[in-house]
């Protein structure tokens, strides 16, 4: 005893899906620590468009924080800029971590016009507040 349900043009729903847009302007976020490095692209209105990791290009373990590990991730998502279209890009680092000279090396070689390259690490100004004197 199943009953039939009219279908009302309210409550039929009609998806949309978006379409690849193709930016030539682009924000590249640099997070190289020494266990991972992490990659993030945005638009200009700050919308993630892409981001790729270390880990997520197959590296495990120790293997994440290498110089060689931060090449792969950036060379796939200079294939990823190139499809897309973008030509110009702004590269904002964060943190200290060895993959960080061979990602800008490898950011220099490719065929982007790099406007910005800005160092947003923190550096601690006085450090943590250091423990009472020993009273003996």
């Amino acid at each position: 005893m199943v009953k039939k349900v009219k279908k009302s043009q309210k409550s039929q729903k009609i998806q949309k899906f978006k379409k690849n847009k193709t930016f030539k302007k682009g924000l590249l976020y640099i997070h190289s620590t020494f266990n991972n490095t992490l990659l993030t692209l945005t638009n200009s209105k700050y919308e993630v468009i892409f981001w790729i990791s270390a880990g997520s290009c197959g590296f495990k373990g120790a293997r994440k924080g290498t110089p060689f590990a931060a090449k792969v991730t950036i060379e796939k998502l200079i294939k990823y800029c190139q499809d897309q279209g973008i030509r110009k890009l702004k590269i904002i680092f964060k943190g200290t971590g060895p993959g960080r000279e061979s990602l800008i090396r490898s950011l220099q070689k490719s065929h982007f016009e790099i406007n910005l390259i800005c160092d947003r690490t923190p550096i601690p100004h006085n450090g943590c507040r250091p423990p009472k004197k020993r009273r003996v």
